[in-house]
């Protein structure tokens, strides 16, 4: 008996579904329950890579003090690719098309970590020393 195996390719879009809060200035992804940081401060706060995670640990937005620095994944599919300039849903009030810092450093190069720039949705890596904006998130209810 023969076996004839049939595969099919699906594309699965994860519909992005975010709400702000103005109040708090603070955008939930409803998808991941993932709060994220829409302040004044997300579109004019540039860093080191130390002090954005410091900053993001140290932050009080909304009643919250748990934030912290995102991982690359988490900033990664934030990005809304198939938009430019900025590459973001437009829930977000306050972005700028450049590079925001992940907390991931990249594997072999300690004195690096991973960005993603919000002006096409790609990823870059750059010296930690160097500064770059800054969006904190933390995990919601």
């Amino acid at each position: 008996m023969k076996q004839i195996w049939i595969i099919l390719g699906l594309t699965v879009a994860l519909l992005a579904d975010f709400s702000r809060d103005d109040s708090t200035q603070i955008v939930t992804d409803n998808n991941t329950s993932l709060q994220w940081q829409d302040d004044d401060n997300a579109s004019s706060l540039t860093l080191n890579w130390k002090d954005a995670i410091e900053f993001c640990e140290a932050l009080e937005l909304g009643g919250y003090s748990n934030w912290r620095l995102p991982n690359f994944n988490e900033l990664y599919f934030l990005a809304d690719r198939s938009k430019r300039n900025p590459a973001i849903d437009s829930t977000f009030e306050n972005v700028v098309s450049d590079g925001y810092w992940s907390s991931t450093t990249v594997v072999g190069f300690e004195y690096y970590a991973w960005i993603v720039n919000f002006g096409n949705g790609y990823d870059g890596w750059d010296y930690k020393s160097y500064s770059y904006y800054v969006r904190c998130v933390r995990d919601g209810q």
